[in-house]
């Protein structure tokens, strides 16, 4: 029989300044949405398993909204408020955030919230309907059906008073204070397993030893005079297992090591600590057997008497990133006959199939709860599979691995982590804050230096740094750089010192003039309405920043600020970010690509929420313009394996702006991201 391993990764990142207040809101909207719904759809299925791993991170900031959560949330503080009574720079923050929810999958279902989303004014009322609206398209599945208050607000549509944002955060509040419970009484029955990671999410490889780095790939820079942090990576392992344990009342077996990272010295701290089991990517166990063998992929195995999982890429991604995109039915049929094959091969096989547990099903229908009801009840059906978690795993046979080679679950480097200037500037400012700590920690009382050690473990956190250099995107990036930067600004304030003024100066700001152009890294498939719902589709896209151009080449400034870029197996996607009045200044955006002789003007009809298909000789176009422009081009067309794309955006017969400003944007149709993962 084939053994089937769900590991669901449960993290967002410490969104709390020095002060310990929530920044920005996605813990308490992915709480109510995600982590009671995802153990609920597992044990609606008798005898179905799972492991979920709950990163401590997240432990600590969900426990922050048990009791009056708009004292620990800004975002909350500000939304519990009257609108009328908000400064402007706060109203507009709250807005952004009620505007940022994707529309398609969270927002059409509730026409009272579709008809108010991004609306350029609002009256107080509306501003108030859309404050309740907003939360109550993040209630998930589980909330819908068995709050009343919940269904009775959604009811309602609109008209929403005061009272009914008080009633409705306290509902909330108190249904956060359900979920570790749930997670308990789940484990004790059997039915999950649940793990965690070290501390504040590191890489502890890059902790331990920074040459890891290099090890993993020779070309990689790594800062210079790097340090060995170990005692403060055996403070991230220690401090998560007490704080699980304080949690849910045992101790972890395993342990998710922060983004898949592993080596052989962190893999025996790990061991040192008591810690069971582990799990990371296949890319890893290829590295590690010095060979690609998949049938050898679907085992667990034993590194010095520690047992480790490793994933099947493939398997994970089609959940991740795929199956939004199709029918549930579908999406599920086409899961276990994926399997099928691997069973035929070997029956006493374990695939294991390790992703994201939270930030993907926004973009499924109904919050994926079709999906993992058609998948969990054919599983239920499927005689020859059945499914454990991973403290079942670990006590399965496993067979011997002789070494591991240190790398992650992207690519198996550490690329993501360390090698760009900024996030190699992120490790030597750590550094630099670390030594100076070190030279004065002997006049330091024991109260002050416990604090100075809680954000020197925050600021290790692997989200910085994967937000810092060209291979991300997000419109948040100077939120993260903000709040690693205060991290050491703070070791300072607490030794009385001044802190030095680079920690004052945004690192994502460093970049030369000529990094004005990213490199996609992996395959996107956004929906293309013409509203920027979420960075999260266009997560890997290429990036073009025009604004750098404009510095770099004086160049008169268009009404396009980035062009955003990317392709899956049959389109290619552009979105450009832009001044709207200027944009709205357009009647036409011709685009021009070679060497297919592609030369055709649309009308964006001054981008008064333009959106329509065309078709030129076989080439199908698909134009959306509300909050930015987004065009979808069928490629399978097109018969060229690198494509030269340039585009004009005109009022009338002047031409306002001819992208990309450097001059044509090459794009090969024939890249292969298919090793690329994101978590």
């Amino acid at each position: 029989m084939l053994n089937l391993s769900f590991v669901w990764h449960m993290h967002q990142p410490d969104y709390r300044d020095a002060s310990g207040v929530m920044q920005m809101p996605w813990v308490f909207l992915h709480a109510i949405k995600d982590y009671y719904d995802m153990p609920w759809m597992v044990a609606r299925h008798e005898g179905h398993k799972a492991t979920f791993n709950i990163t401590p991170s997240l432990i600590e900031q969900i426990k922050l909204y048990y009791d009056r959560p708009q004292e620990h949330d800004r975002f909350l503080s500000l939304w519990l408020q009257d609108p009328a009574l908000l400064h402007e720079a706060d109203c507009k923050w709250v807005v952004k955030i009620c505007n940022s929810t994707p529309f398609e999958t969270m927002v059409a279902s509730l026409p009272s919230y579709a008809q108010l989303y991004r609306k350029e004014e609002y009256e107080n009322h509306e501003l108030l309907d859309l404050e309740v609206l907003f939360l109550l398209a993040w209630c998930g599945t589980y909330l819908r059906r068995n709050s009343s208050l919940v269904g009775a607000l959604i009811k309602k549509e609109r008209h929403y008073s005061q009272e009914d944002k008080q009633l409705l955060l306290n509902e909330l509040s108190r249904f956060t204070a359900t979920i570790f419970p749930y997670y308990t009484r789940l484990h004790r029955q059997g039915r999950i397993s649940i793990s965690t990671t070290p501390l504040n999410h590191p890489i502890l490889p890059l902790l331990m030893d920074m040459n890891n780095a290099t090890k993993a790939n020779v070309s990689t820079q790594i800062p210079r005079q790097p340090m060995s942090l170990e005692y403060d990576a055996l403070q991230q392992v220690e401090r998560a297992k007490t704080l699980f344990t304080e949690t849910f009342g045992f101790v972890p077996e395993g342990f998710w090591p922060a983004e898949g990272a592993v080596d052989e010295k962190s893999v025996g701290l790990l061991k040192e600590c008591g810690v069971k089991w582990i799990a990371t990517d296949e890319v890893i166990l290829f590295k590690s057997l010095g060979y690609t063998d998949r049938d050898a992929l679907y085992t667990p195995y034993n590194y010095k008497g520690m047992c480790i999982g490793f994933r099947d890429h493939g398997l994970s991604d089609l959940i991740g990133f795929t199956y939004r995109f199709w029918n549930a039915d579908k999406a599920a049929d086409h899961f276990i006959a994926s399997l099928l094959p691997i069973n035929e091969e070997n029956p006493e096989s374990t695939v294991f199939v390790i992703l994201d547990g939270e930030n993907a099903w926004e973009f499924f229908p109904n919050n994926a709860f079709d999906f993992f009801e058609a998948l969990y009840t054919r599983l239920d059906h499927t005689a020859w599979c059945r499914t454990l978690h991973m403290d079942e795993v670990a006590a399965l046979e496993a067979r011997p691995l002789e070494r591991v080679a240190p790398g992650s679950w992207i690519h198996g480097e550490f690329n993501t982590w360390v090698g760009h200037h900024e996030k190699t500037r992120g490790w030597e400012l750590l550094y630099i804050t670390k030594r100076d700590y070190e030279h004065h920690q002997v006049n330091l009382d024991d109260a002050t230096k416990s604090a100075i050690t809680k954000h020197f473990l925050a600021a290790e956190c692997s989200d910085w740094f994967w937000w810092y250099g060209d291979d991300h995107y997000t419109e948040f990036g100077a939120e993260f750089d903000t709040l690693f930067r205060s991290h050491l600004i703070s070791v300072y304030d607490l030794m009385h010192i001044a802190p030095p003024s680079d920690l004052f100066k945004p690192i994502i700001e460093n970049r030369s003039t000529q990094d004005f152009w990213l490199q996609p890294q992996s395959p996107i498939s956004p929906n293309v309405d013409g509203t920027h719902a979420s960075f999260f589709e266009w997560v890997g896209c290429g990036v073009v920043d025009e604004s750098k151009l404009f510095s770099t080449m004086e160049r008169v400034r268009g009404p396009v600020r980035k062009i955003l870029y990317g392709q899956d197996d049959r389109n290619l996607y552009f979105a450009f970010d832009a001044d709207m009045p200027q944009l709205k200044q357009c009647d036409t955006l011709r685009i021009i690509i070679e060497p297919v002789k592609f030369n055709e003007i649309l009308a964006i009809n001054h981008c008064n929420d333009a959106h329509y298909e065309e078709n030129f000789d076989g080439i199908a176009l698909e134009v959306a313009c509300q909050q930015w422009l987004e065009v979808r081009i069928d490629k399978s067309e097109i018969e060229a394996d690198k494509v030269q794309c340039r585009f004009e955006l005109s009022e009338g017969s002047r031409v306002l702006q001819t992208l990309p400003g450097f001059g044509e944007l090459e794009i090969d149709l024939q890249t292969d991201y298919s090793e690329n993962w994101f978590a």
